[in-house]
């Protein structure tokens, strides 16, 4: 069995994702179990000498933080933090999310200044270790005080409340506990607030996204690639020369890509093109291009904020200090996942703008690539599809960040948005991946229309395995079935 010890390593992306796919289990770092016994020591002592208020320790939350709670009551009010603030609506958060959010939170509370309890931190990972799942919300979140209802909704199975999904079924937190044979955790002072404060949700829905944009990244080249042979595209926009003199990372990248797919190609060889192609082709480094540093930006953001601690108050037992900060508020998150929206949805644009061609019935092609048309409609709807979707992607782009709403009686009367943000962002996401979809289809369509002529073995191998699951188009038939085979193929199929 592989194990991972978590505190042990700076988390990155990769790492995570060689971590899911070998569903490799957790434990603590002993370092980490040193730093989390020594913070709660230290916190206990604090507080069995000390009467001095310390917000959410021993007072109220938010707006009753002058309210003070008396020593025999500290781990009630922790109990009722968590049961007050699960009150999370809307759809359910995607099982590989919530996987994610138990990740991050048990990551950053193995960094020893949350003054959790030992056992809390090994509960959480129990559940991680065996795909105990916990039923969370994707509304409720300002991403200001940390993501309050979505982790209440990850954390109260530890008291056995709310529910969770295990072994293929729903179920009540109690059911879970007993058959596991586990007690209900007994809270502690702060344990409920360091439970809830963070920035998890906003983080794991970054991480899965991030992660299958990159992958939808390399598809978009691909694709793109794809549509340059099958629209009898020039090669020269791709050359080096014109791009090392306007030297973007990722234009650079992007054009070098496209000669990779490009080479050995017959028929980006062929005479008689012309003498421009559209921007939707001609441009696709400048445009694939700034995606790619966008996107960079934003991993380099959620790599920082995987790997911090992001609750509140923040114990220093070296320092001997308990400072209450702002370190829960999403507002690097929530602007990362705007700038991030934008670009996925500009891969998006550029798709459909590219598709739109391909069916125009120009360069040789038939009208929306069938035969016989006007008896066949062909690939016409398809591309109102990605229009549609490419449009609903330009409404969710607008940015969330830039939006705040005052909570908490106007103590907390800054919020970032950021969870709205992430959840529109993972729309902006599934929805590039449907319209990279249609823009395959339609682009091998037109690439057998080529014939005999041949793309590079690169793009042939791809339209080889492509054609095991989608076949080329003679008639109408129902091409819902094919966008689905579409979106398949790009999830399986390694690149």
């Amino acid at each position: 069995m592989n194990i991972f010890e978590i505190g042990s390593k700076h988390l990155s992306l990769s790492l995570i994702q060689e971590l899911l796919n070998a569903n490799t289990k957790l434990a603590l770092d002993s370092k980490s179990i040193d730093k989390i016994v020594d913070c709660r020591a230290y916190l206990d002592a604090k507080m069995a000498k000390s009467d001095d208020p310390i917000y959410g320790i021993n007072t109220g939350f938010g707006f009753l933080q002058h309210v003070k709670v008396d020593k025999e009551n500290l781990s009630q009010l922790q109990h009722n933090l968590l049961l007050s603030h699960a009150c999370g609506t809307g759809e359910e958060v995607p099982s590989e999310i919530v996987k994610l959010m138990l990740l991050l939170k048990i990551q950053s509370l193995s960094f020893g200044h949350s003054a959790v309890a030992l056992i809390t931190v090994q509960r959480l990972i129990d559940f991680y270790n065996h795909d105990i799942l916990p039923v969370i919300y994707t509304q409720g979140s300002l991403g200001a005080s940390g993501d309050l209802a979505p982790l209440a909704h990850l954390t109260i199975p530890l008291i056995g409340e709310g529910e969770v999904n295990y072994q293929g079924r729903r179920m009540e937190s109690a059911e879970m506990l007993q058959l596991m044979g586990w007690e209900k955790i007994n809270l502690l002072s702060k344990e409920g607030l360091a439970l809830i404060n963070g920035t998890q949700f906003m983080s794991a829905y970054g991480v899965y996204t991030l992660i299958k944009a990159q992958k939808l990244s390399y598809w978009a080249d691909a694709v793109a690639a794809i549509s340059i042979d099958a629209f009898d595209c020039r090669v020269d926009p791709f050359w080096a020369l014109s791009h090392q003199i306007r030297p973007h990372k990722g234009q650079l990248q992007t054009a070098q890509s496209i000669l990779s797919w490009l080479e050995g190609s017959e028929l980006i060889k062929q005479s008689g093109k012309q003498t421009q192609d559209p921007y939707s082709f001609r441009c696709i480094p400048q445009v694939h291009g700034a995606s790619k540093d966008a996107l960079n930006y934003v991993i380099a953001v959620f790599e920082t904020e995987i790997n911090s601690v992001t609750d509140n108050p923040n114990v220093f037992p070296n320092e001997d200090l308990i400072i209450s900060a702002g370190n829960f508020h999403g507002q690097p998150l929530a602007i990362s996942f705007d700038f991030l929206s934008i670009a996925l949805a500009e891969l998006g644009s550029i798709s459909e703008r590219r598709n739109f061609q391909l069916i125009s019935g120009t360069r040789g092609l038939s009208p929306f690539l069938v035969n016989d048309p006007g008896l066949n409609s062909g690939l016409m709807i398809t591309q109102y599809t990605a229009a549609s979707i490419a449009s609903e992607n330009k409404q969710l782009a607008t940015p969330a960040s830039v939006d705040s709403i005052v909570s908490s009686n106007g103590q907390e009367d800054h919020v970032s948005m950021g969870a709205n943000a992430a959840t529109k962002c993972f729309r902006v996401l599934n929805n590039l991946e449907r319209i990279l979809a249609i823009e395959l289809l339609t682009a091998a369509q037109a690439l057998e229309m080529r014939r005999p002529a041949l793309s590079s073995p690169k793009i042939e191998a791809v339209i080889s395995s492509y054609r095991e699951v989608v076949t080329f188009n003679t008639a109408d038939r129902l091409l819902a079935s094919d966008i689905k085979a579409s979106i398949k193929f790009l999830r399986s199929y390694s690149l």
